[in-house]
């Protein structure tokens, strides 16, 4: 089974193959306030994770997303415009699920819960930078491809290094 691994430092997620070799590098942008677990922390949650469900197969790219249903809206950048402090998620969705009760998974530092996701982002949105609110944003064109490789149940290494 193929597994990833995002680094927070580098602001880079790698796929990597059965065997262990690295097939493709993304840029990402994790979150602003940095790593943690803590439920409206705000931050990404480091540790071993896995994708739960896969959201938005079939739907058209910048498709956008609210509480992981499409709401019938096309992200463009007018929409953007109307919307100057929206969180876009948008084209496909990834859930994740922490593995460590105490750590990532349970109680107050459940990463299902916090709704933490890799997902689609406006092409306006920087990568390589901290800017999300907690999710893993990722390139519309990049996630696309992401989402065709992987299935539910995909290890997730979220590393601060």
């Amino acid at each position: 089974m193929p597994r990833i691994e995002i680094s927070i430092a580098r602001q880079c997620l790698t796929l990597f193959d059965d065997e262990g070799r690295a097939l493709r590098h993304y840029d990402v942008s994790t979150a602003k306030n940095g790593p943690g677990e803590l439920t409206g922390s705000q931050c990404t949650p480091r540790g071993r994770h896995l994708i739960r469900a896969k959201i938005g197969a079939g739907q058209p790219v910048n498709t956008v997303f609210v509480r992981r249903r499409p709401t019938g809206e096309t992200y463009a950048p007018a929409l953007g415009e109307r919307f100057p402090g929206r969180d876009w998620i948008l084209t496909r969705i990834l859930w994740l699920s922490g593995c460590e009760p105490g750590f990532n998974r349970l109680g107050e530092v459940d990463t299902m819960r916090r709704f933490i996701y890799i997902h689609g982002s406006p092409g306006t949105v920087e990568m390589g930078t901290p800017g999300s609110i907690g999710c893993i944003r990722m390139r519309n064109d990049d996630v696309l491809e992401l989402f065709d490789r992987v299935s539910a149940g995909t290890p997730v290494q979220i590393l601060e290094s």
